[in-house]
């Protein structure tokens, strides 16, 4: 591809991708903390059982 070309699709490129990649990045790292409390969620709830289980 000539300059022209090139600067032409990465201009229709970004117009059209752009917007999708920016909201999912900006819910990537909004979920992000959620998933991360859900793990430490999940890792307290297993700990529990283990330690539940040692006092039977």
């Amino acid at each position: 591809m000539n300059n022209p070309d090139w600067s032409t699709f990465l201009i229709n490129a970004i117009s059209n991708f752009g917007f999708p990649i920016v909201i999912t990045g900006y819910l990537l790292l909004r979920f992000e903390k959620k998933i991360e409390n859900l793990n430490n969620s999940i890792q307290n709830l297993a700990q529990v059982i283990r330690d539940g289980r040692k006092e039977k």
